[in-house]
């Protein structure tokens, strides 16, 4: 039979692709239908065809599945942020660790045993709710002409009016609210993507896990806000809930370009500092005898611990419980004993760096965003940390330059590199500099698999793969990987 646009249809959800979609077959034709979760039987909407699949929506749940839980948002549908929301969260640990399983056997090319032998239990989050420390959200306003804040819908531009996200930390809402009463009161006119005119166009908010620090930076189409004092005003009155939370920075970044880039170039601090501060625990990983949703080890404080200056445009990983978990699993992996020289390429503000230049003679970090080499260097400043520099270029140009030109060399490379993986230059410099580790730190399992791929293929051994869910109610998995060279 052939199937079109706007046909209704009974579908059961056998498995889950890649993005969290409902995978299921009617009559041999397979659709992947958004809101569905595997074992459930629903009544799907047929929204796009092709010869051989098509995509389809839930209109209506008819046998729900034993691992269909209720929505905490009532918004998930229509936000583009929580894909399987509806999917109990053992089941989303076990969707994970199987989509980078699948990858590892289909792009990299690895046997099924032996990636069942590498591969370790998931590590899971104790509470997978209000784990964001930061919040970009654009302003527009509704169809009655009223401001608002919020989402964008899934693939559009559309604002969804919503101040209350549960991945975010509680706070967001009162200073979201905050911000639209001063634009109400003072006459200050939303951005319009379709004219260009307009002048508040995102706010973001950053916060401090660790130090209770909150940053708030208004993106502007403009040189100016009008009434900066009221502005100022409504923000620092608000009660935050608790007097370990504390607002320390008001900014402006200004951003005239016709872009989706959230962020301008230039910022001005309005009140305040022009940063937040905030700290990551250095953790002991710890075998434990049984598994739980939590994985097969546990993590323990050491009191060690790394502070860092965040500005607005400063990468920071969004989710710091985490994080503490991710970075101590990429330290351990490294297996440092102090006579090392460690390399970190894509290293951002310095973040794994400094915590492997706890354990490292001497670590090297690059990355291309010289703002962000800069903040490198003063959190390594501030730490009192010693043996760590930073160069500014991309990897692939100033590792085979170090390398190279002058002789530096590695006896462990760390790699956490952007969703397309590692450059191939970078990768063939790897291999050339023969470290006797590596540690891949990956937010996209399919570029991972790519690029194990080539280090296999160039005398290295994967030994170790750990998924880590950094980001609960969505598709992305972190995973961390050990390569060791082969004798």
């Amino acid at each position: 039979m052939e199937y079109k646009k706007n046909d209704l249809v009974e579908v059961e959800i056998e498995d889950i692709g890649h993005d969290g979609e409902g995978i299921g077959k009617v009559e041999g034709y397979t659709l992947f239908v958004k809101d569905a979760v595997i074992g459930d039987h629903v009544l799907a909407g047929i929204t796009k065809t092709k010869k051989n699949y098509g995509y389809a929506r839930v209109e209506k749940v008819l046998t729900p599945s034993p691992f269909r839980v209720e929505p905490k948002c009532r918004f998930y549908r229509q936000c583009g942020g929580c894909q399987i929301q509806a999917m109990s969260y053992g089941r989303q640990l076990a969707f994970k660790q199987d989509k980078v399983r699948n990858n590892l056997i289909r792009i990299g090319g690895y046997d099924e045993n032996f990636v069942d032998f590498v591969m370790e239990p998931i590590v899971g989050m104790e509470e997978p709710w209000h784990y964001r420390n930061k919040a970009q959200y654009p302003v527009g306003c509704d169809k009655n002409g009223r401001l608002i804040t919020g989402f964008y819908a899934g693939r559009t531009h559309d604002i969804i009016a919503n101040t209350d996200c549960a991945l975010g930390v509680p706070e967001n809402q009162w200073i979201l609210e905050a911000v639209l009463n001063y634009m109400q009161e003072n006459k200050v006119a939303a951005y319009d993507e379709k004219t260009g005119k307009g002048l508040v166009r995102h706010i973001l908010i950053r916060t401090g896990f660790a130090s209770g620090e909150i940053m708030v930076c208004l993106v502007i189409n403009g040189k100016k806000l009008p009434a900066e004092d009221k502005l100022i005003e409504k923000l620092t009155t608000i009660d935050l809930g608790s007097p370990e939370k504390k607002l320390v920075s008001i900014s402006v970044s200004i951003n005239t370009r016709q872009t989706n880039v959230i962020m301008g170039e230039k910022i001005y601090t309005l009140w305040g500092r022009g940063y937040i501060e905030d700290s990551i625990r250095i953790l002991e990983v710890q075998e434990r005898e049984t598994e739980s949703a939590a994985g097969d080890i546990d993590f323990k404080a050491t009191g060690d611990a790394v502070t860092f200056r965040i500005s607005p445009l400063s990468f920071y990983q969004v989710n710091p419980k985490q994080t503490e978990k991710l970075y101590s699993l990429a330290l351990s992996y490294a297996g440092l004993t102090g006579e090392e020289t460690v390399w970190d390429l894509y290293c951002g503000i310095g973040t794994i760096s400094l915590f492997l230049a706890k354990k490292a003679k001497q670590v090297y970090g690059v990355e291309i965003i010289p703002q962000a080499i800069q903040d490198a260097k003063e959190n390594a400043r501030i730490n009192g940390i010693t043996n760590a520099e930073f160069y500014v270029g991309k990897a692939e140009e100033v590792l085979p330059e170090k390398y190279e030109k002058e002789g530096i060399y590695a006896d462990v490379i760390v790699v956490d590199p952007p969703r397309k993986g590692c450059d191939e230059k970078c990768l063939e410099t790897m291999l050339a500099m023969r470290p006797k580790r590596i540690v891949y730190v990956s937010c996209d399992s399919a570029t991972l698999a790519r690029d194990l791929r080539i280090l296999s293929e160039g005398g290295y051994e994967v030994k170790r793969v750990r998924c880590l869910d950094q980001f609960s109610q969505s598709v992305h998995v972190e995973t961390v990987c050990l390569l060791s060279k082969k004798p």
